[in-house]
Formats: structure tokens, sequence, C-alpha cells
């Protein structure tokens, strides 16, 4: 009886510590987003033609790709893509990047 009642208490633990960690992880993404990329690509990935920022959303890249340029930045992009995005380490651009790839 003890031993069903600590598997079942190992299972419910387990799933209290991984399923909010996959939700709080779209919603890394999404904050992620609005605090570093919505002033220029636009709330909703629209764009802002105005400052030459292309929309995001619809982008044929993959998330990888959005990934890497957040990470190790893209030669010959303008500021502040040429170079790493200042404060966005690999797990915080692979959120962006998904939640990116989300926009529709």
């Amino acid at each position: 009886m003890k031993c069903k009642f600590l598997i079942a208490n190992v299972i419910g633990v387990s799933l209290l510590l991984t399923v909010p960690a996959v939700v709080w992880g779209a919603e890394d993404g999404a904050a992620l987003y609005k605090k570093k990329c919505a002033n220029c690509h636009g709330a909703s990935g629209e764009g802002k033609p105005a400052m030459k920022a292309p929309a995001l959303k619809g982008t044929t890249l993959d998330a990888a790709a959005i990934s890497e340029q957040l990470t190790k930045g893209k030669q010959g992009s303008k500021a502040p893509h040429g170079k790493a995005i200042a404060g966005v380490n690999e797990a915080q651009a692979k959120a962006i990047a998904d939640f990116v790839k989300s926009l529709k």
C-alpha cells in the first residue's frame, strides 16, 4: 500500500514539475518577444515599415535559424541583428523563435 502511494506521489510531483515548465516556456517566449522584439517588429509580428523592420509573422525561416540569428547575429544585417541580441541566451532565443513561428 505504501509503495503504491509513493509511486502515485512521485508521478504527481513529476507532472506538476513538467507540465508548468512547458506552459511557462510558451509564456516566456511571448514575454521575451514583447520585451526584446515587439518595439521594432510589432506586437503581432506585423513589422514596422517606417523603421524598416520586417514582419516576422509568416517568416520562411525555421525556428532554428531564428534562434541562431538571435544568439549569433547575421553578418550584413542592420543593427541590432548584426550581432547577438544582448541578454538573450540559447533557451530564451529558442522560446522567442518558437513564439515567432506561432504567429499567424
